[in-house]
Parts: C-alpha cells; structure tokens; sequence
C-alpha cells in the first residue's frame, strides 16, 4: 500500500512526532509509506491538489484543535474524488468521542485512539492480509457495511519499548524538534488531557542522554521536550540538566516544561552553571487565586512558584515563559487583574494569557455544567462565558492578551512600560487594560502594524493619558535606540510620531 502520514502544523518550523513514531513502527513492513507535513497557512486546495494527485491508497491525519476543521474538509473532498482511498485519523482531538465524530463524517474509515504505535503497526498488518479481522486492533475504530465499531484500547506500552523518532529519520535542521523522554503527568489539572493518563512513563535515563547526544552530534537549533512535567522526578530531570550543561555544544537550546515549587536549592544551584541560552523553561502558573487552583485541582499555594520563578530569573542565564489561564472557575474578571499582577511582577522572558478551551475527555468538560461555562461549538472550544465572567468581559481580556503580546512579549517597550505605569500611578492589568482601550476606539486593531507603528501608537495614548508630549517621546525614542539600529531610527524620526 501507498500510505501518507501526514498533518497541518500551526507554523512551518514546526513538526509532529506523532507522524514520526508512526513511520518507525511502519518501516519494517513493506509499504510504501511517507511522511509530509502542511500547514494550516497553505491554502486547503493546493493540500488537497498535492494528496490527489499523489495517488495514495491510505492517507492518516494527525488531529489537533488547530487543525481539526481544516482536516474535516480537506478529507472529505479528497474521499470524493477518490472515493476507494482510506482515510485514518489519529491524535488528541479524535481519540475522545471518535465514534461519533466517526458518525458525523462518513468519510472516515478509520480513527486511531490513544498511543497509535502499536495499534498503527496491527492495522497495517490487517489490512495486508484481507481487512476482515479489525476488530483485533487495539484502541481502533472502523466503519463495515455502514456500521461503526469501537474496539478498546490496550493497555500503554512500556515507553522503552517504543523506537527512537529519529532511528529511520533524518533531523530537520531548519525546525523545532519535539522530543518526549516520559509520558503521562502525575498531576491532575482538569483543563488538561494529560490528567487522564494516572501515571508516568518514563524513558531509562540512559536511552534518554543516548538521544540527546545524537541532537547535540545533529547540531539542532531547538529540542522541544514534551514532557508534560518534566521535573516531575528531581534526581531523574538533576541527571539529564547535568548531561546537557557538561556536553553543551554552544549552539542548541533546549526547552523544557517544568512545575517550578519542585525546585530544589541543588537543582538552582545546577542551573545556575549553564550557558546562557542552553535552557528554555514553560511554568504554568494559571492562578494566582487558591480557590480557583483547588477547583482545577492544582496546589492552593501559589507563593513557593513565585519564589522559584524569581530564582530561577536571577540566575539570569534561562528564559523563562510564564503562563495565566483565563475563564477557570471562581475567578472573576477582577480576581484574575489580581493573578495578572502577581505573575506580571515577576518579570518573565514571556508571559502569556491563555484562555480556556474546553476540550472532549477532560474533567472540566464534565463539569461544564457545574461552573456555567458556555464554550465555541468548534476547535480549538474555548471558553465564551461561564458563572464568574461574562462573555464582554471576556472579549475584553482577549484585548488585554493582544496589548500584552505586542508591548510586553514582543519586546521594545522595557523602559516605557515601567514609566507608563509611575506616571499613570497605574498597576500592570489597568496599564494594559487602559492601553487595549485606547487600541481599539482608535481602530488600530483593524490591520496587521508594523513593530514601529506601535510605538506611535503608544505616545498617542501616553498623550491622551495627560503625559506631555516631550517626556512621552523622550521615554520611546530610548526603547527605540535600543530596539533598532541606528539607520532605523533616523528614518524613524524623520518620518515623525505622527500616525
């Protein structure tokens, strides 16, 4: 058989592992089977046009919510025009609810739920021998004679029994490789697929460095670990720190998802020895609100991560990425400006405002009804309103998130913030909320701006705010000096601040 594994990433410097787990379990049978990966920026006819034209007896889809709808119509017009061709769906947004997803689209042939390596691998065999005995693969669902069946799931796999991404695959040097060294999570949070697995699945320590040695020979830019929780085990995640810190080649950086109260002073003392740019580390804050973090099931004390977290920044070697959630329960628009202003002060590389998505197979999804959350009928299902927070409310942070991006993420504005914030006698949350304002009864928001609009923008609303225009355009012109070189401010300046 002629088969594609194949996807739509959010961007191009992207990869799926998924799609590579799959291809290793498939290189030792004797199909013709490929690998290629979209995005969802490439327009739905020319995906389309390349699958038909290629001629494959199967095509299998790895589904997210960033994808999920672009998939839904790229598959059924590639089933019409090919109407013998199998279709097989696997990933998050499919393996919860499958049967009636696989009902509501009858293009579908085949749906893979859970950890698809060896289910992926019995399917081939099946279908090689006649297709009759589909019901022996684990964890797949399938349409015969206009009926869908649902076989259970196996129970996981060892992980070390599982073959290493890159051990048929070559590394793509111009992408972010996506690396996993344990699977499951041993916390709860109800928003989070990851709390349905109830345990950890770990690679030996050993085969992990073997891995990492091959990156660091590859000469990667990024190793993306996608361990829920990486630091879930101190020694183990101490041990592999070290290996990276006494191997490092001076190029490759690595990310890493971590709960910051598991540090230890032995870890921070470790950190502190690596390369500046060596690590990259995700801390999921949330809430700054206990009884909000109890309803999720995370920790009620917040105050040990923030300790950590302004640890971990003094180090001064790692960038750090924080993150908030808006629309928890309990949390009403005006407890989460008081989380907004916790995580804000600490001062992170990058702090960004997510935004609940209520997604199939979660305990909050269960409990929707408990907490009055309504949520967008279509991926990626995030919240619009819910028992604390109205949906105008909530459009209003989502305002919030695109001033927060621009002027904080995006870097170029650290001396004018701060000054923004003294003069204005303003806390972080009203600045922002001022400023999003201001944003949109002015329109900006109607078109994509250039990185130098913005500061127009901003001295128009530091004017507006009752700041004199000399001091405003002093503050910037410094933000800009040390934003753009100095060719790019000269013809900034001689343009003018008007806008």
């Amino acid at each position: 058989m002629k088969i594609l594994l194949t996807t739509l990433n959010s961007q191009y410097v992207h990869s799926n592992p998924a799609l590579k787990y799959l291809y290793t379990v498939a290189a030792d049978t004797d199909n013709d089977v490929s690998i290629r990966e979209f995005t969802i920026n490439n327009e739905a006819s020319y995906i389309y046009g390349e699958l038909v034209r290629a001629n494959y007896d199967m095509v299998c889809f790895s589904c997210y919510i960033w994808n999920i709808e672009e998939i839904k119509a790229i598959a059924s017009d590639l089933k019409k025009a090919r109407p013998g061709i199998r279709i097989c769906l696997g990933g998050p947004e499919v393996s919860f609810e499958g049967h009636i997803f696989a009902l509501e689209n009858p293009w579908v042939d085949f749906i893979l739920c859970g950890e698809g390596e060896y289910s992926f691998y019995r399917l081939l065999e099946v279908l090689k021998e006649d297709g009759q005995a589909l019901n022996t693969v684990p964890g797949l669902i399938y349409r015969m004679e206009e009926k869908i069946y649902v076989n259970p799931q196996m129970e996981p796999l060892d992980f070390n029994t599982v073959p290493f991404l890159y051990s048929v695959l070559e590394c793509e040097s111009d992408k972010v490789v996506y690396y996993e060294s344990s699977r499951g999570c041993p916390f709860r949070c109800s928003y989070c697929l990851s709390s349905i697995e109830k345990r950890v699945r770990a690679l030996d320590v050993d085969r992990v460095k073997n891995n990492l040695r091959y990156f660091l020979y590859k000469n990667v830019m990024q190793v993306k670990f996608i361990d829920r929780t990486f630091n879930y085990d101190e020694g183990r995640a101490y041990e592999i720190f070290k290996y990276l810190i006494e191997n490092d080649n001076g190029h490759a950086n690595f990310h890493f998802e971590i709960c910051a109260d598991l540090l230890t002073d032995k870890t921070l003392d470790l950190l502190a020895k690596a390369r500046k740019g060596l690590f990259q580390f995700e801390i999921g804050i949330q809430s700054a609100n206990p009884e909000t973090l109890r309803a999720i099931n995370r920790k009620e004390n917040i105050y040990p991560i923030l300790y950590n977290v302004k640890k971990l920044l003094s180090l001064g070697n790692i960038h750090i990425h924080v993150d908030l959630i808006a629309g928890l329960p309990y949390e009403t628009y005006e407890i989460f400006a008081r989380s907004f202003n916790k995580v804000y002060a600490l001062g992170a590389d990058a702090f960004q405002m997510g935004f609940l998505k209520v997604l199939k197979g979660t305990p909050i999804a269960a409990e929707s009804r408990k907490y009055g959350i309504i949520w967008r009928d279509k991926a990626p299902y995030e919240i619009i309103s819910n028992d604390w927070i109205s949906a105008e409310d909530m459009v209003r942070l989502k305002e919030i998130e695109k001033m927060l991006g621009i002027y904080y993420n995006r870097g170029g504005f650290e001396k004018t913030l701060p000054y923004l914030m003294n003069e204005l006698d303003a806390k972080p949350f009203e600045l922002f909320e001022m400023i999003a304002e201001f944003y949109y009864e002015g329109g900006y928001q109607h078109k994509n701006r250039k990185k130098e609009e913005q500061y127009r923008i901003l001295r128009k609303f530091a004017m507006k705010a009752g700041i004199r225009e000399e001091e405003a355009e002093k503050v910037l012109t410094e933000d800009l000096e040390n934003t753009f070189n100095a060719e790019e401010v000269k013809r900034f300046l001689k343009k003018g601040w008007e806008i």
